[in-house]
């Protein structure tokens, strides 16, 4: 079966001279995409959770740009580029983990810093590359990932890396749909992904809507899974990833590559070389967001703590090299990674 089969969504489109972004709030209840004009709101909404997983922030960032230079343009002219940094800072700051975002405002620098006069067709089309280059290295990560697994098995993720994580097709999600598509996948344990739920509403949701059968299961259930030999691979994706291998991902990630290790399951990160911060030398110095604890002491708006419970609410953590089996990128695999390989991956 095709992998083209398990490619139709895409949460991220320029349309009609403006950005649009499926609401991922509201998944999978609706399915609608919201309009965007002015980077503030584009900004917000990254920070909202309109949107979220590393490259689809980093694509949605680019656009960002697109709309903020426009702008600028129209009310400054020539001047323009004089104005667009606190714009770019203000994008920055709307998320701290992925570091896609902070790749894709330097891809986007460089464009500005060739363009003379009006920038919108050299920004645009800079966006548009981005979008299209991440789509073609989910497909190349989907088919190098999938060739790591020899025998039909049933697999486990963790949050959403698939489509709605990116420009479409997915990380670990397009690991998994190759993998599918070749018979060698039977069935994907996704966990549901506490406080956003991501496992449950967009996880499970992209799987059924490609007939991928998938069991939801309670995030505790995963320790039981693996006692029970049910599964040969945790497969998942990042936002970070420091130059030594250590892995930056959803909270709860570094649970399962513990529990992983412990009962011989596999674990495979797939993420784009995007994805990848050589600046940083460990785990330990990624910067991991703290959101609101709101997010903890309720679920779907409504409180279920009871009052003055505090909550500790880190969005990701950090999984070191040592537990990690193999990292896939659309430029190769490295396995067992160390800061040597990843060097030479780097630099391929």
């Amino acid at each position: 079966m095709a992998q083209d089969n398990y490619d139709k969504i895409r949460p991220v489109c320029w349309k009609n001279d403006h950005l649009e972004l499926l609401d991922q709030r509201i998944l999978p209840k609706k399915h609608e995409f919201i309009v965007y004009n002015d980077l503030v709101d584009v900004a917000d909404a990254i920070t909202d959770m309109v949107v979220r997983g590393a490259p689809a922030i980093g694509i949605t960032a680019a656009y960002g740009v697109v709309l903020a230079a426009r702008a600028r343009y129209a009310e400054d002219g020539d001047n323009w580029k004089a104005n667009i940094e606190k714009d770019l800072k203000y994008l920055a700051d709307s998320r701290p983990t992925a570091v896609n975002l902070f790749w894709a405002i330097d891809q986007m620098k460089q464009s500005i810093a060739q363009v003379s006069g009006d920038p919108v067709p050299v920004l645009l089309s800079k966006a548009n590359h981005i979008l299209e280059e991440d789509i073609a290295a989910n497909k190349a990560m989907g088919a190098a990932g999938a060739a790591l697994i020899s025998d039909k098995c049933a697999v486990l993720t963790h949050c959403n890396a698939g489509a709605l994580a990116t420009g479409g097709y997915g990380t670990a999600l397009g690991v998994i749909r190759s993998a599918f598509a070749q018979g060698k996948i039977e069935n994907v344990y996704a966990d549901e992904t506490r406080p956003w739920m991501q496992g449950s509403r967009l996880t499970a949701w992209e799987l059924a809507h490609d007939d991928i059968p998938v069991t939801l299961q309670s995030d505790g259930v995963a320790a039981y899974l693996m006692q029970q030999g049910k599964i040969e691979w945790v497969i998942v994706g990042s936002d970070r990833i420091a130059s030594n291998g250590d892995v930056a991902n959803k909270i709860g990630t570094y649970g399962l590559a513990v529990l992983a290790k412990f009962h011989g399951v596999k674990f495979m990160v797939a993420a784009p070389t995007s994805t990848i911060d050589m600046n940083i030398s460990q785990g330990s110095d990624i910067p991991i967001e703290q959101r609101g604890e709101d997010e903890v002491l309720g679920c779907g708006g409504k409180r279920i703590a009871a009052a003055g419970v505090k909550a500790w609410n880190p969005a990701f953590d950090v999984t070191p090299a040592a537990l990690v089996d193999a990292i896939v990128t659309e430029k190769g695999v490295v396995q067992n990674p160390t800061p040597k390989k990843m060097q030479e991956l780097m630099t391929n």
